[in-house]
């Protein structure tokens, strides 16, 4: 039988019955038909006789009686107020952040299990069973500092109800809080504001990833943004995630989440300014003050950021010559072909020559004063004064419009 294997209550009745008056051998007998060693007999025999018959009915629990590795009193007192500290100033204040702040405070934590389990017996926690486990994970991050920046915004509500938008720049190396900016909607005058910022103190990166709202980066709708402009004229490749995938910008939510329970336990700000005040503070105690469990070690961003070298800044663009738009006041000439109707368009104004034209092509010249059309032997057939702005129509007498005068053959 095996030593792990509890012995039968029934062998164990018979054993606490056992006859003293037994024959000689009885006992090596009955264990080897029980399947039981003599020292397991005797030893619940002697329970029995001891403790009594019902005690002996039961295996001894195998529990040590003393655990010389047991954590203390002390130290789980100690960790409980580390806890409540972090809590209560808004940081997180889970079993691994518990570890590593009670290690820079010079402590001896327990390991990280001993604290979820101390913190589940004193109630202040609870079990996650639906909580994806990190296993499962599939992180992806730049390999250099700079290499890509991650901008978004998310509102605030000041006293009085009164909405802001706070927008948060990071590195997604590092996790380093680039820069953050307060401002009264999301615009793109805050999202440069805060990208100038960043620019300002750190350099330029390489990439500018965003989603693709109107004040960051609207280019899917077929529109450059003041943002975008201003990037790419640095030499910075502006990207966004898909559109209703925020998990693509997964690290800037979370750092929005790690923001408001921060901004939760402070003072209810009255304005921009004093907003902008506790986000300074916020930036500075996230990069400098814990340890970002995302990172290797859980080390800070600043120590993320400064143990590598920091990816080589893009080249600008050379600017684009302007474009020259045509005055509209200037002499020119064009070839078109008349439509079926006789109509054609000169200067932005459809043109009546009359429908015995139509199909054929014509040739137009212009100056300052006057409009003369040409048939193709040559032959000025229609001349007009130069519409004016707003003339919608040349040659058929409606409103808006004003008849053009056809040149006679002997001219």
């Amino acid at each position: 039988m095996s030593r792990v294997e509890p012995v039968d209550p029934r062998i164990r009745l018979e054993i606490s019955r056992w006859p003293l008056d037994a024959p000689r051998g009885a006992v090596t007998t009955f264990c080897a038909d029980a399947g039981i060693s003599r020292k397991t007999f005797y030893e619940i025999r002697r329970r029995a006789l001891e403790e009594g018959e019902a005690a002996a009915l039961e295996p001894r629990s195998r529990r040590p009686r003393s655990s010389p590795t047991a954590t203390s009193e002390a130290v789980k007192a100690e960790a409980l107020k580390v806890r409540a500290a972090l809590e209560q100033s808004g940081w997180d204040h889970g079993p691994i952040s518990v570890h590593d702040k009670m290690l820079r405070m010079g402590l001896t934590p327990p390991s990280i299990a001993a604290l979820a389990r101390i913190f589940r017996e004193a109630g202040v926690a609870r079990l996650e069973p639906r909580k994806r486990p990190r296993a499962s994970w599939r992180r992806f991050v730049y390999p250099a500092p700079n290499a890509c920046w991650q901008l978004d915004a998310t509102e605030y509500v000041l006293t009085r109800g009164r909405v802001c938008v706070i927008f948060q720049l990071i590195d997604d190396h590092s996790r380093l809080a680039i820069a953050s900016h307060v401002a009264s909607g999301e615009t793109a005058e805050g999202a440069l504001a805060v990208v100038s910022k960043g620019i300002e103190r750190h350099g330029v990166p390489q990439r500018l990833l965003s989603d693709n709202g109107a004040a960051l980066n609207p280019s899917r709708r077929g529109i450059i943004g003041q943002l975008v402009a201003y990037v790419t004229r640095l030499g910075v490749e502006a990207i966004t995630g898909k559109p209703y995938k925020p998990t693509t910008q997964g690290k800037n939510e979370r750092i929005h989440q790690t923001l408001f329970r921060w901004l939760d336990k402070q003072p209810l700000a009255e304005s921009l300014e004093q907003l902008q005040a506790l986000v300074d503070e916020f930036d500075h105690g996230y990069n400098n003050e814990r340890g970002h469990q995302a990172l290797p070690g859980r080390m800070s961003p600043q120590a993320a950021w400064d143990a590598t070298a920091v990816a080589e800044p893009p080249r600008p663009q050379p600017a684009e010559p302007a474009q020259v738009k045509p005055d509209r006041y200037a002499a020119g000439h064009k070839t078109c072909l008349v439509y079926p109707r006789g109509v054609i368009t000169v200067l932005g104004v459809p043109v009546h020559v009359g429908k015995e034209h139509g199909g054929t092509t014509v040739d137009v010249i212009w100056d300052e004063e006057n409009v003369t059309v040409f048939d193709a032997r040559g032959t000025a057939i229609l001349t007009f004064p130069r519409p004016a702005k707003g003339t919608r129509y040349v040659g058929n007498g409606k409103p808006g419009g004003f008849m053009a005068t056809p040149v006679s053959p002997m001219s």
